[in-house]
């Protein structure tokens, strides 16, 4: 069970970040993972006050407030254009709408959970966080760094030329996936995000030239391989090691190729 001893509203960013310094301090999301923990929390910490839950684009770029939901990434026209749906299919299979409507996206890449489909769609987009004393650095560096006490602010996607498929496999449909597959060609280069190994995603290059002279079914298969070869995976409940190898290469190939 969550207990907490006391609740603040934060009235700025500088206060929230001054009060998550204390270990026992948390920051609250949608409070929809958070609250399935046991944990004793001194100082629940409310960022809804401050106007991060908004989307908003200009000529360089689309910025997603910490505190906008997962239905808010779902249903924006302007975001899924750009991304040819890859966002929305990343977040319509994670439970259900009224559960979407409050997970917010800090939440869900602040976590860095392993079972994010989230994280993996925003690393194959070359998105970046806005931290609050930090400052922007890209998710897939995100990713791999130790938890700390900053405040992720938003997540920012440049507005490069890009294509993107967003794959998964669900042993149910709503159900935490047993693996995410999202490839993505920005300008020139093409990325495989892994995620759900169940470790955090992990992006793929093509290091070998393997797609040099374009995607084709011999190249995408030769990809797939590479990929089922190349990234680590983990057994759980909802899938064993080399289950999730091979997964990774049939996404990958069939994410090419839709590509």
């Amino acid at each position: 069970m969550l207990t907490i001893k006391q609740y603040v509203k934060a009235s700025s960013l500088e206060e929230a970040y001054e009060l998550n310094q204390k270990k026992s301090n948390v920051v609250l999301g949608g409070m929809l993972w958070l609250k399935m923990q046991r944990k004793n929390v001194g100082t629940a910490i409310d960022l809804s006050g401050l106007g991060l839950d908004t989307i908003e684009e200009d000529e360089k770029e689309y910025r997603i407030g910490a505190m906008a939901t997962l239905r808010q990434l779902e249903q924006h026209a302007g975001l899924n254009a750009w991304t040819g749906n890859a966002l929305q299919e990343s977040v319509n299979h994670i439970v259900g709408v009224q559960f979407r409507n409050m997970a917010t996206v800090g939440g869900s890449i602040f976590g860095r959970y392993g079972f994010s489909d989230v994280l993996t769609v925003m690393m194959a987009l070359d998105a970046q966080v806005e931290l609050y004393k930090r400052g922007r650095i890209s998710v897939e560096e995100f990713a791999a760094l130790p938890y700390d006490r900053d405040i992720l602010t938003g997540i920012v996607i440049p507005k490069k030329p890009v294509k993107a498929v967003y794959l998964s496999q669900r042993n149910t449909k709503t159900d935490f996936p047993v693996l995410t597959c999202c490839v993505s060609q920005i300008e020139d280069e093409i990325r495989c995000v892994i995620g759900a190994r169940p470790m955090k995603a992990v992006c793929l290059r093509d290091e070998k030239g393997i797609l040099s002279q374009g995607i084709n079914k011999e190249s995408a298969e030769k990809f797939g391989s590479y990929v089922s070869e190349t990234v680590e995976t983990g057994t759980n409940l909802r899938g064993s090691a080399q289950y999730r190898k091979l997964i990774a290469g049939v996404l990958a190939k069939r994410a090419l190729l839709a590509l």
